[in-house]
C-alpha cells in the first residue's frame, strides 16, 4: 500500500471529506422517504430468533435484511454476532467478541477501510437496504454525521493510493523473483513478470520508496521516452526508465540482462 506521509494524510483526507459534504448538499446522499431509521436498541430485535421481525445488519450505520442468507446470519450461525447490531469494524478485524463487535472504525487503516468498502459493495449488490440506524454514522435527523464523513474520506483516500499504487506497478512492474540457501536470489523479467502484461520485458532494478525499510526488485524500461516525461522536454536518450533517481543496479549483474543473479 502506498505510504503517506501524515500532513500529506490528513490534506488528503480533509479534500475528500470536503467533496463528500459538497455532495450531500447537491442531494446525492438525502435519505430516501421510504428509508427507515431505527434506534440501536430496535434494530436489536431483528436477529432471528423465534418471533423476531426479522433478520438484520448494519454495515456503516445502513441496514441490510440479511433473511435470504439466513444460515450465514441466524441464532448459531458463524455470523451470528453481526445480526441486530451494526458491527463494522469486525467485518475487517475478524474479532467476534462482544468488545469486538463495535461500530467504531476510527482507528482503521487505509488498507482496512478499503476492506470494509468492498463489504459495503457485496451487501449493496447481495441484500436489500431497510434503512439506516441512529448513532456513530447517521443522526436522528437521519443525515450522516461527521464521522461517517471522515470514514468515507478514508475510502476514498485509501482508493487514490490503490490508483496510484497500480500506476506505479504498471511504471514499474515487480519481477519475477526465487531464492536457495545455496544459490542465493535470482531475479528476471518477462513481458508478464509481477502480472502486468506488456509489449516490453525491462531489466532488474532495484526501487527504492520513501518510508520503505528495503528495496525491492522491479523490471524497467531500457528505451524510449522516460515514463514521467513531461512535454516540455520532448528530448530523451532513448533509456526508457533507466535513469530514474530511485533506481540502483544490482552488484555484478549486467546492466541491459533481463536476468540477474544475487549470490548468497
Amino acid at each position: 500500500m502506498l505510504r503517506l506521509g501524515r500532513r500529506g494524510l490528513w490534506l488528503g483526507l480533509a479534500a475528500a471529506a470536503a467533496a463528500a459534504m459538497a455532495a450531500r448538499l447537491m442531494g446525492w446522499w438525502s435519505p430516501r422517504a421510504d428509508f427507515r431509521l431505527f434506534i440501536p436498541e430496535e434494530l436489536a430485535r431483528y436477529r432471528g430468533r423465534p418471533g423476531d421481525p426479522g433478520l438484520y445488519l448494519a454495515l456503516l450505520g445502513r441496514v441490510y435484511d440479511v433473511s435470504s442468507g439466513r444460515r450465514h446470519y441466524e441464532p448459531g450461525a458463524h455470523y451470528s454476532g453481526f445480526a441486530g447490531r451494526d458491527a463494522s469494524r469486525a467485518f475487517v478485524t475478524g474479532d467476534y467478541s462482544e468488545g469486538g463487535l463495535v461500530d467504531d472504525v476510527s482507528a482503521l487503516s487505509l488498507s482496512e477501510m478499503l476492506t470494509l468498502q468492498s463489504w459495503l459493495s457485496f451487501y449493496e449488490k447481495n441484500y436489500e437496504v431497510m434503512g439506516r440506524v441512529t448513532g456513530r454514522f447517521y443522526g436522528e435527523d437521519g443525515l450522516p454525521t461527521p464521522e461517517l464523513t471522515q470514514a468515507e474520506a478514508m475510502i476514498t483516500k485509501g482508493l487514490e493510493a490503490n490508483k496510484q499504487e497500480l500506476k506505479e506497478k504498471q511504471k514499474f512492474p515487480p519481477c519475477n523473483a526465487e531464492w536457495s540457501s545455496t544459490r542465493g536470489s535470482r531475479f528476471w523479467c518477462s513481458q508478464r513478470s509481477g502480472g502486468v502484461s506488456r509489449d516490453w520485458i525491462g531489466v532488474p532494478r532495484k526501487l527504492f520508496k520513501p518510508g520503505a525499510k528495503e528495496p525491492h526488485c522491479v523490471c524497467v524500461r531500457t528505451t524510449g521516452p522516460p515514463s514521467d516525461q513531461t512535454p516540455d522536454k520532448p528530448t530523451h536518450r532513448n533509456r526508457g526508465d533507466l535513469e530514474h533517481p530511485s533506481l540502483e543496479e544490482y552488484t555484478g549483474c549486467p546492466r541491459l540482462a533481463a536476468r540477474c543473479s544475487v549470490p548468497p
